[in-house]
């Protein structure tokens, strides 16, 4: 049972029912500037793809359980699921095997709340739960939200990402109101962003008016409070380019604007956090102080690297 006297745990599923907008991108890259600001990080591939597991340099092993088993046995243990991968990181990773688990979980009655039953073991152990859902607003997506306590929303700023936001909000109401009244969007976080074109432009003014709307709503909306997060996150080709090696932004390209970005867009994340927990009397490390470990099983294998996909690339990345 989890301590009730453990610090909150901040989790939050990042979802875009758009694929390519970059959501896992921004999961993982988020998640590792937030353990360089001292915090414990602990990010879930909720995605059949498992994109976020590979780009952390990671692959499912046959002798070692995933998210999949996570969710379809509910005895299987947080800790034999969990993998480290550097100071301050770990990661519960994803096997396209998860794709079938929609239908294998179809007459549970608990398949809903599968992962957030799990994550109860987690209080206390780290301080951010990122959770990189499928791009698609079924079953696995919904038992990220119900596990979650908040919602970022990774976007471009085009027109019909827009358009998409509406729909992404509806279920996220259904949620709150069905399985987790908890939840709220926190705000959106803009991807492969070019600020000089006036429809960008555009299209962050049309959001911000619409979350400005949301504030004097009656009954206030899951959204109500939600902001577009700032900075946004340039378009950066080092960005693209650092799943290929198994790396985040830091390990490939730290001296780059995607990590520039992504590093202050931490800080503000923290910030915003760190105060709300001194608010609740909480203390909370200093930005930058070393991690504190969280309780892993040991010994544990190391994780299966993912080999660079261009032998010359890889020799200019050592």
């Amino acid at each position: 049972m989890p301590d009730p006297a453990a610090k909150p745990v901040r989790t939050i599923a990042l979802m875009n029912q758009k694929g390519g907008v970059g959501k896992t991108t921004t999961t993982v890259n988020l998640g590792a500037a937030i353990a360089r600001l001292g915090r414990r990080v602990l990010i879930v591939d909720l995605d059949p793809q498992a994109h976020a597991t590979l780009h952390l340099g990671a692959s499912a092993a046959p002798d070692r359980p995933t998210v999949y088993d996570l969710l379809l046995d509910p005895t299987v243990p947080l800790s034999d699921v969990v993998r480290p991968v550097n100071g301050g990181l770990w990661l519960v990773p994803a096997e396209t095997d998860l794709a079938a688990a929609e239908t294998e979980l179809a007459d549970a009655s608990d398949r809903r709340a599968r992962l957030r039953s799990a994550l109860e073991a987690a209080q206390g152990d780290y301080d951010y739960i990122l959770i990189d859902c499928p791009p698609s607003l079924g079953l696995l997506t919904i038992n990220g939200l119900s596990a979650a306590r908040e919602v970022f929303i990774p976007m471009q700023a085009h027109f019909l990402a827009l358009q998409g936001v509406s729909k992404l909000l509806e279920t996220v109401g259904l949620v709150a109101g069905a399985a987790n009244p908890r939840l709220r969007v926190t705000g959106v976080i803009l991807c492969m962003h070019d600020a000089n074109t006036m429809h960008s432009r555009e299209v962050v003014d049309d959001l911000e008016a619409f979350f400005d709307a949301a504030r004097t709503q009656e009954p206030p909306p899951p959204w109500k409070g939600a902001r577009v997060y700032r900075p946004a996150i340039r378009r950066n080709i080092k960005l693209a380019e650092c799943p290929s090696f198994g790396q985040t932004i830091f390990d490939y390209a730290p001296g780059c604007p995607g990590a520039a970005d992504y590093l202050e867009l931490a800080e503000h994340i923290v910030a915003e956090w760190d105060e709300m927990l001194g608010r609740l009397g909480v203390s909370v490390p200093e930005a930058g102080s070393r991690p504190r470990e969280a309780p892993l099983p040991a010994p544990l294998p190391p994780i299966v690297t993912v080999a660079p996909i261009d032998s010359r690339r890889a020799e200019a990345g050592a």
